[in-house]
């Protein structure tokens, strides 16, 4: 079926041609002359597989909407971890040239690759897009500049209201426990206290926000970016006790099992080749049979779907939003996660308060551990922070009405460097060459909507990563990657991409050649 683009669509407009005889072409709607409104919409530490339309069990009803209206992509990828990620979406360059290399610090002297706050010599999605004529909103997780003047309005944003850090308490803000600076919601460009008489509950909150930004943007016809950036699935495990109780006892199977089940409707539905065989338990991983609690174990992973849950629940009510007010039409929304399932503290995750409140509630503090984020990367190896596939692999699913076939798949590979470029080409945006006085670091992504769009384009020469010496490029079928501590792994990702046949000593001189791309792009880049 042939599909008309926005592009197509204003030149036979300028010609003479109108509509007539493309409506019918661009799936069923009718095509727009206005530039879109784009709608990009991140979740923390959500593993490959948990939604539904990716071959998870939790209920994403509204995610999975999306996909059956859109495209979703197979083989997309992420930074990694949080911070890299959000910069590299936010900027559409590499992590490290973007400032964020490693993690945030409380220390805002800090300059160079890792200074742990957007780079000045960057420009965000909001600066690269308001000068073109769009209004620009950000709710939810910011953690890419912990300090003024480093927050959203000072990065383009015209209105946000969010968290500025990392994970934190969902219930209370102020009970959060974990290391580093405290945290602190924002409205604006200024600290917000939340509302201390049980009505808070962060995802909420964040959806809350949007969905005002967007009733109050109304049917305007100035388009709009919007980011909302959820911090669900993130530890702590905190959630509304009846999406807890929905979820209670479908994970008593245990890891294993679901491991097993995911994997089989990943090949029925085709995201996966069933020629890539599911990776082994991850070796620090518990097996479920010897589990000793199981009662705490089955009712974390609850919790934790309970949150994707509620989120899902949120981004209904911003596409009803959408809807209400005539937008729905003419917006790309993305959805992704900012890196594979989160292993931190161990096969069974931490309790930080161990004071016996059960798991979900304001003051407990826990996380659901390696070995369910083991199955929540299904089929692939490894977590957040590493760079093989479960560290990097991320859903996005592409929504646009008169644009993308729904229903479809794309294996064409793109990674979140990509956004930037993609919303500059809806918007018709010249990527700025100086900002605030400085030259701009040059944009590193390729716009993703001739892909979408139902076509190809030229793919990235290479991908790289770096992450607390954490490595790996992939070009084309070909990845080496390593551990901070190993030694290098070659991989053929079309035969293999779930990493488990090294290849390295088979064809060393295609190791040593994309060692030495990597090396070179580690001097390019500030590795």
């Amino acid at each position: 079926m042939s599909q008309v683009t926005r592009r197509t669509f204003i030149r036979s407009a300028a010609m003479g041609a109108g509509a007539i005889g493309l409506s019918a072409a661009a799936w069923g709607q009718p095509p727009t002359e206005r530039r879109p409104n784009i709608v990009v919409i991140m979740c923390d530490d959500m593993g490959y597989s948990d939604i539904g339309c990716y071959g998870g069990e939790i209920p994403t009803p509204n995610i999975d909407r999306l996909a059956r209206g859109g495209m979703r992509f197979t083989q997309f990828y992420n930074a990694a971890r949080c911070c890299p990620t959000r910069a590299a979406l936010l900027t559409g360059t590499y992590p490290h040239m973007a400032g964020m290399g490693g993690m945030v610090h409380g220390d805002d002297s800090r300059s160079g690759p890792y200074q742990g706050y957007l780079a000045p010599d960057t420009v965000t999605l909001a600066e690269a897009l308001r000068p073109a004529g769009y209004r620009a909103y950000m709710s939810g997780k910011w953690h890419v500049g912990e300090h003024k003047p480093h927050w959203p309005l000072n990065r383009g944003f015209e209105r946000y209201f969010g968290l500025v850090n990392g994970g934190a308490n969902y219930w209370n803000i102020e009970k959060t426990k974990a290391p580093g600076v405290k945290r602190q919601l924002v409205r604006r460009d200024e600290v917000w206290q939340q509302p201390t008489d049980g009505s808070f509950y962060m995802t909420d909150a964040f959806s809350d926000h949007a969905v005002e930004v967007i009733d109050g943007h109304g049917e305007s016809s100035e388009p709009f970016l919007h980011y909302v950036a959820y911090t669900a699935p993130h530890w702590p495990l905190h959630a509304w006790p009846e999406d807890i109780e929905r979820n209670r006892g479908r994970y008593r199977k245990g890891w294993d099992t679901l491991r097993n089940e995911r994997y089989e409707r990943m090949v029925e539905m085709g995201i996966i080749d069933p020629a890539w065989d599911l990776s082994p338990r991850d070796h620090r991983a518990l097996p479920w049979r010897d589990v000793e609690d199981k009662d705490l174990m089955e009712l974390k992973m609850a919790v934790y779907a309970a949150q994707i849950e509620c989120m899902d629940r949120g981004i209904g009510r911003i596409l009803d939003a959408l809807e209400r007010n005539g937008q729905a039409d003419n917006t790309l929304v993305l959805f992704l996660s900012d890196n594979g399932a989160c292993h931190e503290s161990g096969p069974l995750g931490f309790d930080r308060r161990n004071n016996g409140v059960p798991c979900g509630r304001e003051d407990s503090y826990m996380s659901y551990g390696l070995s369910w984020a083991n199955a929540s990367n299904t089929p692939f190896r490894q977590f957040k922070h590493w760079i093989h596939e479960g560290g990097i692999s991320t859903p996005l699913i592409a929504h646009w009405p008169g644009h993308i076939e729904p229903g479809s798949w794309t294996s064409q590979t793109g990674h979140v460097i990509d956004i930037m470029a993609t919303c500059l080409d809806l918007a018709e945006a010249e990527y700025p060459q100086e900002h605030g006085g400085r030259a701009v670091r040059p944009l590193q992504g390729r716009s993703l909507v001739p892909v979408v769009e139902g076509g190809a384009r030229e793919p990235h020469e290479f991908l790289a990563w770096e992450h607390y010496g954490n490595r790996g490029i992939r070009n084309g079928r070909w990845k080496l990657v390593a551990d901070s501590e190993g030694a290098w792994e070659l991989y053929d990702l079309e035969a293999d991409r779930t990493e488990l046949h090294d290849l390295s000593k088979d064809r060393p001189e295609k190791a040593q050649d994309l060692e030495d791309r990597y090396h070179a792009w580690c001097e390019r880049v500030g590795v």
